[in-house]
Order: C-alpha cells, then structure tokens, then sequence
C-alpha cells in the first residue's frame, strides 16, 4: 500500500506534507488558498491520517514513501517534521525536487553544543515516555506546546482539534518512530548538498522551532531565504493564516524565476 494524498487546484506542482502526530487536514483552508494558483498534493506520512504504516524507522524510509506518490519537479512545502522529511527528500531525490519551503521546521530538532536554538532533549524525551503511557493524552499536550505564546493560541487549538477529526487517529508506532526521528535526526551536514532553493519560515514564538536558529543557516545555506512571523508560534498558518499565505506564496514565486 502506498501512502495516501489528495489533489487540488491546477499549475506548478505543489507537495504539502505535515508535522507529527497530524493529517493533511490541519491544511484545509491554507491548501485550498494554494490551490487557485498550484496544483496542490497532500500527502499524509506514514501511519498517519488515512496512511499506512509499514514500519518505517529511517527518516530516509519516510523521505522515499513520499517520493513515491509525489508528481516529479514538484515544489515541496513541509511543517515541522514534515519539514524534515521533505528536506531529506530534497537530498535523496535531487532532480525531483524544485524547491522546499520549511515551515517551522529544523534540520535538527534537538539542542547540541553548536545548535542551541532548539528544543531541549529532555522535553523530547518526556514526550516519548509519555507516549507509551497515554498516546491520546500526549498528542493533546503537544498540540498545547505548538500554541504556546501564540496570538490567538485558543482559537488556534481549536481549529486544530476540529481539522484532525477528519481523518483517522496515528498509529502508535508511527508515532513511536516519528518522535525518534525529531529526536535523532541532523540533516545540517547534507544541507550544503541540496540542489534545489529553499525558504524557511519561522514564528518569532516558536518554542520547538525557534527562530533564531533561521540565523544559523547560512553556514550550510549561504543562499536560503528566511522570514519570521510576529506573534506566531508553531502553527503560523493557523494563527497568521493571511501573513503565511502571502510569505509563501513569495516564496514560490521566488523559486519560478529561478
């Protein structure tokens, strides 16, 4: 079985993919802004929404059952662990790939001693001892932690809560496995190996994906354009929906003229 998507729209191939523990439903009103001027693909990651899950433990596996449903020369836009995916994408799949927009995403989503604007491993780690206990009661904790700081952080919750309604709960074990991947995964090194553009939009109260670490990049992406949202958090096309759009959709106007 293949991963499931749905399209919409016509024009520029456009791949959407979204973050952990979500559906490609969070999009709704976003992809369908989108789509009056892209052909809009979204695809829901493994064990995700109405996605199988096959055991994928790699992000590498997750990357290349993307790539599979994905139409060729596609511009790919991915929040927060779909962001990683679609950068490990990028690198696996170099001719297939035109263009990546991170949105409130990382190459590396946990602190080290040269990456301090990120998430420190010990939140991470009490997110995947909380999973075994009570998968339902952690997804809720971290849809709250995606808010936190946020214009808007109720509203913004609830719109969330009522878009994952549409499509089946995650599989545990790929939840299990997705949490694994934000906690060991660092794409920087093969950053400097992406042949495609990319453009990275942050909130400036993003506290799982900082935006300070939008300065860090040029060390692997001298070329990387970056934007910050004032008063976003993790979610800016939920609570900024208007601002995101228009930044985007630079961004991809950006990547037709190059």
């Amino acid at each position: 079985m293949t991963l499931a998507t749905e399209r919409m729209g016509s024009g520029r191939d456009l791949v959407m993919l979204h973050g952990w523990g979500m559906n490609s439903s969070v999009w709704s009103d976003f992809a369908t802004n989108l789509s009056a001027h892209y052909r809009v693909t979204l695809v829901d990651l493994p064990g995700h929404g109405n996605s199988p899950f096959k055991g994928q433990q790699a992000i590498s596996d997750w990357a290349e059952a993307c790539i599979t449903v994905a139409p060729p020369s596609a511009i790919w836009l991915g929040w927060s662990l779909g962001a990683m995916v679609a950068m490990q994408a990028a690198v696996l799949a170099p001719g297939s790939i035109s263009g990546v927009v991170v949105l409130a995403g990382m190459p590396r989503f946990v602190q080290g001693d040269d990456w301090p604007h990120a998430m420190a491993p010990r939140t991470l780690d009490l997110f995947i001892d909380a999973l075994g206990q009570d998968h339902t009661k952690t997804l809720e904790r971290f849809l709250a932690l995606q808010m936190l700081g946020s214009d808007l952080a109720q509203e913004t919750l609830r719109k969330l809560k009522t878009s994952l309604r549409e499509r089946p709960d995650p599989a545990t074990d790929a939840l299990e496995s997705g949490l694994d991947l934000l906690k060991g995964t660092d794409l920087r090194d093969q950053l400097s190996g992406l042949a495609c553009p990319t453009a990275w939009l942050y909130g400036d109260r993003d506290t799982l994906a900082p935006a300070a670490a939008a300065k860090l990049l040029s060390k692997w992406l001298p070329n990387a354009v970056t934007h910050v949202i004032a008063g976003a958090a993790h979610t800016p096309f939920l609570s900024h929906p208007d601002e995101t759009h228009r930044v985007v959709n630079r961004f991809l106007e950006q990547f037709d003229e190059s």
